[in-house]
């Protein structure tokens, strides 16, 4: 009998399975006594229809992290107020815009705030986040043209953890990461 049967066997509740892409294997992490990690996650990424238009993003990685208990989803833009779905908006100049040039910079301040938070409160040391987005977007965003350019810079979330020394990444990196 391997060890993964009699781990399994002896107490399956307090496992939490997955695969190791990296290396095709399988492997089993135990949360009877754990040393957790904690990441905050963007809620699209886990399959949460939060984005500006009412779809998600999913992401299996991080369904996984959210399922092992080790990943907690939000969304700033829904906890700084915003309807889902919601006028599509990029930054520009600082501020965060819609195609319209409504500015809704408040609501998305008060949204990365209210994740920053959440994020605190559950000890979070990292946090993957959606790409290119002007709330989650990590050393890249759109321009503010909507027309698909992308720009240096994070999004008022992004950078808000990065001000609080939360590691940030995005789910591109994370599957670069696993390849």
């Amino acid at each position: 009998m391997s060890l993964l049967q009699i781990l399994s066997e002896t107490n399956p509740q307090n496992y939490c399975w997955g695969w190791n892409g990296k290396r095709g294997g399988r492997y089993v992490l135990n949360l009877q006594h754990p040393i957790i990690i904690m990441k905050i996650v963007s809620a699209c990424l886990a399959g949460v229809n939060c984005k500006w238009d009412g779809s998600s993003r999913p992401n299996k990685e991080i369904m996984r992290l959210i399922e092992c208990g080790k990943a907690i989803p939000v969304c700033p833009e829904q906890l700084g107020g915003l309807p889902t779905p919601r006028p599509q908006t990029e930054q520009k100049d600082g501020r965060v815009l819609t195609k319209t040039g409504e500015d809704m910079t408040a609501q998305f301040e008060q949204g990365a705030r209210e994740a920053l938070r959440i994020a605190q409160l559950a000890k979070c040391d990292e946090a993957i986040l959606k790409s290119h987005s002007p709330t989650c977007g990590v050393g890249k965003v759109y321009d503010g043209t909507f027309s698909g350019n992308l720009i240096e810079g994070d999004g008022v979330f992004a950078k808000l953890l990065k001000e609080n020394n939360i590691k940030v990444r995005t789910e591109e990196e994370l599957e670069r990461d696993q390849e």
